[in-house]
């Protein structure tokens, strides 16, 4: 006798593609909002990050400034007759 080999059918087969498809497209959405959230948060750390810089490059030019403003009063005070 013959064996009969049953088949998916048609249905269980376009269900289980659509069921992989809807499963995929999940996980791209899912992996693609992390991207976007990964790259958000960089620019926040960019910003902050880029805030502290210019936070220490002014303070380094005012120290600048003050350390001119310095030798230049004791300049002043060393040339002033006695």
């Amino acid at each position: 006798m013959e064996e009969i080999v049953s088949s998916p059918t048609t249905a269980t087969t376009t269900r289980r593609k659509h069921d992989t498809s809807a499963t995929s497209r999940m996980k791209k959405a899912c992996l693609s909002f992390l991207v976007s959230l990964q790259e958000g948060l960089t620019y926040v750390k960019a910003l902050f990050v880029g805030q502290q810089a210019a936070a220490a490059e002014l303070e380094a030019e005012k120290m600048q400034v003050e350390a001119a403003d310095g030798a230049e009063n004791t300049k002043k005070r060393l040339d002033k007759p006695l």
